[in-house]
């Protein structure tokens, strides 16, 4: 071997050409560069191997998460779901419940709409009949008292079309009247809804039958007690000409329901402010009453003729005097509604989404058409305005039918003033 030729672990370290020489140019002589040769190669072999796992350790850690970070990560995830879910979630319970408040509303603006028309078209006369609830008594003897516990009905002649008869001679009045149906019959569709009457009828000389536009003394629904009929009072009493119309449970001809989503009806009335007709110094305010005439009017003037007395004995006694009858100069009937500014509507509304919640049951135990007094109370004389209303709704949020909330907030109550157009024609 010749000494100029390198050895095989200096060749292995990187030796450059076989010069051993360069690296060790330091070390005197050939033995000493011999010698330390092995241990330079070993050292930078390990020295290399350590540098290059280190290398690949610290990428590994650089490119990946630890179980730590990984859990915090799907923890935070998992809260942003569930808020983003219960963000969607109210903002899906709000719009519902705006349809719901969107549709109640528009139904009951159109079907209060169409009942301002009938009221504001409605014929007042003295010499026609009106079938409306009252809570008169007397004074004087045989006023009309027509109770109607639970849902109300009203009936009376309105200018606005109908459904005439297929022949006859058409008049501009039809007989308009509303009501909640309380038929039970199976099947019955209107069963708890809003009906509506717009019976068109015929002028008096043409035909008996079907009935048409009647007067006085003959009545429109109910008996008409003495002291409304004039005098002298007919004999026999005539029979009432639609006397389907006093019930909530018979069958309406030309009707249909309007209000399909309201179950509950009732209505008072606002009296007019007016002075009394015999003492002019006396005057009246306003008033709500379930009566449609004024009670506060009854005073009856002096009794004529007024006797005198005299000196002189005659043959002829004197006048006695002859008090005037409470029914002539007190109100003691509607005499075309003389004394009625407004009827004010109150009804209760449940939407259809809100109402597959309900059963039938429980709507007749709300608006008393199951014979007991309703738990949406009936309107009570004294009452101030608005306080119906309030009392419907703390009866719902008090909820002793079993309501469901979801059902609760689905009920809605609305009033409204259907004012009278005036004047009244009072016929002798």
């Amino acid at each position: 071997m010749s000494d100029h030729e390198p050895s095989a672990v200096a060749s292995a370290v990187g030796g450059s050409g076989g010069k051993p020489g360069r690296c060790c140019a330091s070390v005197a002589g050939p033995q000493a560069d011999d010698t330390r040769a092995p241990a330079i190669a070993l050292g930078t072999t390990r020295s290399t191997i350590n540098a290059l796992g280190t290398a690949h350790t610290t990428a590994k850690r650089t490119n990946g998460f630890t179980l730590a970070e990984l859990a915090v990560t799907v923890g935070v995830l998992v809260l942003l779901t569930f808020l983003a879910t219960q963000l969607l979630k109210s903002a899906a319970t709000v719009t519902t419940l705006g349809h719901k408040q969107m549709d109640a509303d528009s139904q009951t603006r159109q079907l209060l709409d169409r009942m301002a028309i009938d009221f504001a078209q409605m014929v007042k006369r003295s010499d026609v009949d009106y079938y409306l609830k009252s809570s008169a008594t007397p004074p004087p003897t045989g006023v009309r008292n027509l109770l109607q516990p639970g849902n109300d009905i009203i009936a009376f002649y309105s200018t606005v079309p109908g459904y005439y008869p297929s022949t006859g001679s058409q008049s501009p009045v039809s007989l308009v009247a509303y009501r909640i149906n309380q038929n039970t019959t199976t099947g019955n569709a209107a069963y708890l809804k809003l009906e509506r009457m717009g019976k068109g009828l015929l002028w008096s000389a043409v035909t008996p039958t079907p009935a048409p536009v009647v007067f006085m003394p003959m009545p429109l629904a109910s008996p008409i007690p003495t002291p409304e009929m004039p005098y002298p009072a007919p004999n026999p009493i005539p029979a009432p000409a639609w006397p389907e119309v006093a019930s909530n449970t018979s069958s309406w001809s030309d009707s249909e329901v309007i209000g399909p989503q309201v179950f509950r009806f009732e209505y008072y009335y606002l009296l007019k402010g007016q002075t009394d007709p015999i003492n002019p110094g006396t005057t009246y305010s306003p008033i709500f009453s379930d009566t449609p005439w004024d009670t506060r009017i009854c005073s009856c003037p002096t009794p004529t003729p007024t006797p005198t007395p005299t000196a002189i004995p005659t043959v002829t006694p004197p006048p006695v005097a002859t008090p005037t009858p409470p029914s002539v100069c007190c109100h003691v009937a509607p005499r075309g509604m003389q004394d009625v500014a407004a009827v004010v509507v109150v009804i209760a509304v449940i939407d259809p989404q809100s109402k597959v919640l309900v059963t039938d049951a429980q709507l007749a135990r709300l608006n008393g058409a199951d014979g007991s007094p309703p738990v949406l109370v009936d309107y009570a004389a004294g009452m101030t305005p608005g306080q119906l209303l309030a009392q419907w709704r703390a009866a719902l949020d008090l909820n002793t039918v079993g309501l469901v909330p979801q059902a609760i907030s689905g009920i809605r109550v609305y009033e409204r003033y259907l004012y009278l157009s005036p004047p009244t024609l009072l016929t002798p």
